[in-house]
């Protein structure tokens, strides 16, 4: 299956009232899914050589609250091999720091923390395959 193939199916899920869509067409598999409002669309704007991800969510399950991924892609947690990570579990995050990158299509997407808070925990690897959805950091508002 081509890109091309691959853009059309977005466009479709998109422009449709559906949350889940799958399918297999030899030995590829595609799995998209959106959490929220159907045909609510992510925020983008474009700042230098990265987009920035104003509107991802932040997920509160049994009083745990956790920032989630708005796209599916690759997790980055610095912006280079030898830099520091963005953060780390024990850090304190203001309103509008980057925490992570995730890579979408060859497009470096910076996700931004919503307000301030703690990360408690980390929950996934650098250069890890994320999810729409999947939480990536568990958090504690300040």
């Amino acid at each position: 299956m081509d890109l091309e193939k691959i853009k059309a199916l977005i466009e479709i899920v998109e422009a449709s009232s559906l949350l889940e869509f799958s399918m297999e067409d030899g030995d590829v598999k595609i799995a998209m899914s959106r959490k929220g409002e159907a045909g609510a669309p992510v925020g983008f704007t474009k700042e230098s050589d990265a987009t920035v991800m104003d509107d991802f969510e932040v997920e509160d399950i049994d009083d745990e609250l956790y920032i989630t991924s708005p796209i599916v892609g690759t997790f980055y947690s610095a912006s280079g091999p030898d830099i520091p990570a963005y953060v780390r579990a024990g850090d304190a995050v203001k309103k509008g720091e980057t925490v992570c990158i995730i890579e979408a299509m060859k497009l470096m997407n910076e996700l931004q923390c919503p307000y301030d808070c703690e990360i408690e925990a980390v929950l996934v690897s650098n250069e890890q395959k994320v999810e729409y959805g999947q939480p990536l950091f568990r958090v504690k508002k300040r």
